[in-house]
């Protein structure tokens, strides 16, 4: 600790849920598919390995309490009961035995369900709309159990669904269900359960807030009403524990919601429909009375998902004056996450607003960030950059339900930035059999990743980069001022490349293949923008050239192409000031596969907030000085007016013209994607070497 800056102090000081002692005051936050329980998986639940690896490296570097992601305590595949699989249990009794050896504490996760949150996949909403269908998968996968709610109401991902409503016989099943699963829990070693939860929309959440539960019995209407299933629960977690079994609880201050599926901007003036501030004073002392040990909070539901897994265009920091306020009101810790900067977290420990800092996902990107804070090697530290592609891409828009792609449902919480987190048998660093020369063409994402990989594998290698830079079509992704994280990340990159042996030659364009003296070539040039074949488009400005500042624009901007790079730049557009128009063929915006519904609804909240100008399902037909004309679906064109236009139609890839065995092509050079295809690829290729 003598290494440690001073203002990181307060997190490194003990404290207390309940009899039991944290060492320090950093959490690692549940996050879905960490479950010691493997419950995504179609074999059924079992204790995770891979997830257990996961926590063991991170328990060996100073984390103070780890909360796995949620285990549903009826399995989603097969419906068998958590309690009823004793042989988990007993494995997790071994694994907890090596968690204590480092120090750490370690809380499990249980969820009552997630009713009309359960995020419902492309491929599983028409097996359940049709009776037959539901009828016939019930065995494998109830689907009216995992969508069951207080009270009938569509579906977060699917509207055209209505979630059934809850019975109370299920209702106590599930209590009954939450205190035999506790037990195991403490019996095999584990240091306490958090109940997930009065938070996020969750089914729990759902019971507690009016706008989703309609119920006319003991568990809907009044106050105490809405709130008796989590009360329930944690009464007999205790019964069945004793007193002294600490219990956390996932807790949403905020709903931050103005309606079905549309949230609430951070600062804005609104009518909140969800849980308010002054109904969350009563709460949290209510549930706090009721038997609860600890809030682990933030803000949120799916409908305003934004708050509780804040993208980059969220403030950090964001649920801090939130939760500071509701610990007010408790005599019980209150740990506050959502972007959390540690030393913000450390000084609001300092003052009393917060008792912990909880973080998620930073433990993904880099499992040595704290031992490297403690060593005072901040810049050694791999930033999160928000982006869920890895971690949590639940996608959606405009009549899709969840469009993530099955692999993923299958396999969460893995990382963009880091292809080694939870894909340890897939994605490793083994010293390569024979070294060789290996001649990298482009100093992108992909080309820095690849020499950086290889180089640890053990061969020689030399990063060729055409431009004076490093860090290629990234350096526009990283321009807008909001995005400081994708900054910080092509500096770590820089930083990394200087500590391993690799000859970095910039400016220096690669023409001849055949010139260099290399046993394997990695070509990573990228790729270039697509161009629209329309009159006047040498008029317009190319995405990229926007971002890297090398052409001015008016302010009224007409912002062609409404994927998630054009509503960044019309969301830059708005933030200096500008008026930005966005034209989209598509029904929606941001219609990709993979893009979390947390960053995607952000976007098309803000703009339906802040009243930008929006045109889907149309084309640019021509561009002019001072106005475009544009295409309507049913083929009428209207002008509209617009001192510049920003095109941000896509990208073709651009590789270099060679062939051969020892000729490799990553990244976008080989396929347009995003990061987590450019490194995750990357290692496809050089793992191979």
């Amino acid at each position: 600790m003598n290494k440690t800056d001073k203002k990181y102090e307060p997190l490194f000081t003990p404290w207390k849920i309940g009899n039991v002692e944290i060492k320090n005051r950093i959490v690692m936050c549940p996050m879905g598919g960490t479950s010691l329980f493997g419950w995504f998986e179609l074999g059924g639940c079992h204790f995770d390995k891979e997830a257990a690896k996961l926590f063991l490296e991170r328990a060996n570097n100073n984390v103070g309490l780890i909360i796995p992601g949620i285990a549903p305590l009826r399995d989603t595949f097969w419906g068998k009961w958590l309690w009823q699989n004793p042989k988990m249990f007993e494995e997790l009794k071994v694994f907890m035995d090596e968690i204590h050896k480092t120090g750490a504490k370690l809380f499990i996760q249980l969820t009552a369900g997630m009713g009309r949150s359960w995020a419902i996949t492309e491929l599983v909403a028409p097996l359940h709309k049709n009776k037959f269908t539901r009828a016939l998968i019930k065995p494998v996968i109830d689907t009216s159990h995992e969508l069951a709610s207080p009270s009938p109401q569509p579906s977060r991902w699917a509207h055209d669904i209505e979630c059934p409503e809850m019975t109370v016989e299920q209702i106590h099943e599930i209590i009954e269900a939450f205190a035999k699963t506790a037990k195991l829990c403490r019996d095999a070693g584990v240091d306490g359960v958090e109940v997930h939860a009065v938070h996020e929309g969750y089914l729990l959440d759902q019971f507690a807030i009016e706008f989703f539960n309609k119920r006319t019995d003991q568990y809907g209407g009044s106050f105490k009403n809405r709130y008796r299933f989590a009360a329930e629960v944690v009464m007999a977690i205790k019964k069945a524990c004793g007193d002294d079994y600490p219990v956390s609880l996932r807790y949403s201050v905020e709903s931050k919601m103005k309606g079905f599926c549309e949230g609430a901007m951070p600062g804005e003036s609104y009518t909140e429909v969800g849980r308010s501030m002054a109904e969350s004073e009563c709460a949290a002392k209510y549930l706090q009375d009721a038997g609860y040990d600890m809030l682990n909070a933030d803000n949120g539901t799916y409908d305003s998902w934004y708050w509780a897994h804040p993208p980059v265009y969220m403030p950090e920091n964001c649920n801090l004056e939130d939760v500071a306020h509701i610990k007010q009101f408790v005599d019980i810790p209150v740990v506050c996450a959502g972007r959390m900067d540690p030393e913000v977290g450390a000084s609001a420990i300092a003052e009393g607003k917060i008792d912990a800092v909880g973080i998620a996902r930073q433990f993904l990107v880099d499992p040595e960030w704290i031992s490297k804070l403690i060593d005072d090697r901040l810049e050694d530290i791999k930033p999160c950059i928000c982006c869920h592609s890895g971690c949590f891409n639940f996608s959606s828009s405009k009549g899709h339900a969840n469009t993530q792609d099955l692999s993923d449902t299958m396999g969460l919480a893995r990382c963009a930035l880091n292809p080694e987190t939870m894909q340890s048998k897939k994605y490793y660093i083994e010293p390569a059999k024979k070294q060789k020369n290996i001649a990298v063409i482009g100093g992108g994402i992909g080309g820095m990743e690849a020499a950086i990989l290889l180089s640890k594998r053990g061969h020689k290698v030399t990063l060729y980069e055409k431009s004076g830079e490093l860090g290629g079509v990234f350096i526009a992704a990283a321009a807008p001022d909001f995005k400081e994280k994708d900054k910080a990340l092509i500096a770590w990159y820089i930083r990394e490349l200087s500590k391993h042996p690799i000859e970095v030659r910039l400016n220096t364009e690669v023409k001849d293949i055949s010139e260099l003296c290399a046993d394997e070539v990695i070509i990573a040039t990228g790729a270039i923008a697509k161009k629209i074949p329309v009159s006047g488009s040498e008029r317009a400005v190319e995405a990229i050239d926007y971002l890297r500042g090398r052409a001015e624009v008016g302010d009224t901007v007409v912002v062609v192409g409404g994927g998630l790079t054009g509503c960044e730049i019309a969301y830059d557009l708005y933030r200096k000031g500008k008026t930005p128009i966005i034209v989209e063929m598509q029904d929606d915006l941001i219609t990709a596969k993979g893009i979390c519904l947390a960053n995607t609804s952000y976007l098309r909240d803000f703009f339906k907030t802040n009243k930008v100008e929006i045109h889907l399902e149309t084309s640019l037909s021509e561009i002019r000085d001072g106005s475009v004309t544009l295409r309507a679906k049913d083929g009428s064109t209207f002008d509209v007016s617009a001192e510049s236009v920003i095109l941000s139609a896509g990208y073709n890839p651009a590789p270099l013209s060679a062939k051969g065995k020892n000729i490799h092509v990553i990244g976008d050079a080989a396929k347009v994607g995003n990061l987590r295809s450019v490194i995750w690829g990357t290692w496809d290729v050089c793992m191979k070497l």
